[in-house]
């Protein structure tokens, strides 16, 4: 877009376009790789109780620390990793893009490094933070290559080197035996590692939080926007070396998360059980849509996360993309020709899907 000339907007983000999606009207919103199914009655109404509580005490600024939120979190990941966290190896913000952002301040302003095809907040909040931004690449079928992940890394000697997995778009893993040569080749410049982990829960790899002990220049981003269908609550989170959290508490914003936000995000941990069931359903489902898609004769890339990422239609991206939704149908067009990325839905959602791309091919 074009800016006013009174306007003294900083030269390298004239040229830049806000992150963001489509939000239009659909019958089935595939778009965002949000969780479809919304919180049980029983859950939601927890979530009121907490709200309630808490609306008595909105005149008073919210723990700054988030100290509840936290041991909760590290509850939560020492249950999954039989890891030892404690409170201090954690740190909570208003989604898992202001971890990235406020790793950039506290770390940033020399070099990055990442493997694109991936998610593409990264390079935008580089930018943004003024951090140059290298792109690593990957192979040709957008897999992950760590041979040339390392001959980057020692080639650039990035100050923060980061990593996806699940990845974003294409839905692959990185092995953890992988992950840990690339936390010891980052260490030898010292830099940090940053595995970006928001669809860990989708994904039958052993998270890298297990690594922490021995690399405390390894940290992790995981959400609950994902697998605890929190989206709209906006809740991300920071495993780290205590370290690497009090580095944090520079750069944050004064009482940044709210005591609303704080509280009903406890409750969702307290729930874990029953939201995490519903990242059982949604990984049949994924099989099922994968199945699907191949019956029809496209290729689709393996994918440990909620989403699916294929091509093999002969229509362009986005003619496919803006048919389907003349359906009904938003999925995901993410730049990369030939491709076009679904979340998986419902049970419903997904057979619409599949209709309206039948009828379409």
């Amino acid at each position: 877009m074009s800016w006013a000339k009174w306007l003294p907007l900083r030269a390298d983000l004239q040229k830049l376009s806000p992150y963001g999606a489509p939000q239009v009207r659909a019958t089935a919103t595939l778009n965002t790789n949000e969780n479809p199914y919304p919180p049980s009655p029983q859950l939601q109404s927890a979530i009121t109780d907490a709200v309630q509580e808490t609306v008595g005490t909105l005149n008073r600024y919210p723990d700054r620390d988030a100290t509840q939120l936290r041991a909760a979190l590290a509850g939560y990941i020492n249950e999954a990793s039989k890891t030892h966290l404690t409170a201090n190896n954690l740190w909570a913000a208003n989604g898992s893009n202001e971890i990235i952002q406020s790793l950039f301040l506290a770390f940033g302003g020399q070099s990055a490094v990442g493997f694109i095809p991936s998610y593409s907040m990264h390079p935008l909040i580089a930018k943004v933070a003024g951090t140059s931004w290298i792109n690593g690449g990957r192979n040709l079928d957008f897999t992950f290559n760590l041979d040339m992940a390392i001959a980057q890394i020692n080639l650039h000697k990035p100050v923060l080197t980061f990593i996806t997995t699940p990845n974003n778009p294409t839905g692959d893993s990185i092995a953890l035996s992988d992950i840990e040569v690339l936390a010891k080749t980052v260490g030898l410049h010292g830099g940090l590692l940053i595995v970006d982990e928001a669809y860990a829960e989708f994904s039958s790899q052993e998270s890298a939080v297990t690594l922490i002990d021995a690399h405390p220049h390894l940290m992790l981003i995981r959400t609950m926007s994902k697998a605890f269908a929190f989206a709209g609550a906006r809740v991300g989170y920071l495993i780290a070396d205590p370290l690497v959290i009090d580095s944090m508490m520079l750069v944050r914003l004064p009482y940044h998360l709210s005591a609303i936000t704080q509280a009903i995000a406890v409750v969702a941990l307290d729930h874990r059980t029953e939201l995490l069931n519903n990242v059982k359903t949604l990984i049949q489902a994924r099989e099922g849509l994968v199945k699907a898609l191949n019956t029809l004769g496209l290729t689709t890339l393996p994918s440990e996360a909620n989403f699916i990422l294929f091509t093999g239609f002969s229509a362009t991206s986005p003619e496919l993309w803006g048919q389907l939704l003349e359906k009904g149908i938003l999925i995901r067009d993410v730049g990369l020709s030939s491709y076009l990325r679904v979340t998986v839905g419902t049970e419903a959602e997904n057979k619409a899907f599949i209709k309206a791309l039948t009828e379409l091919l």
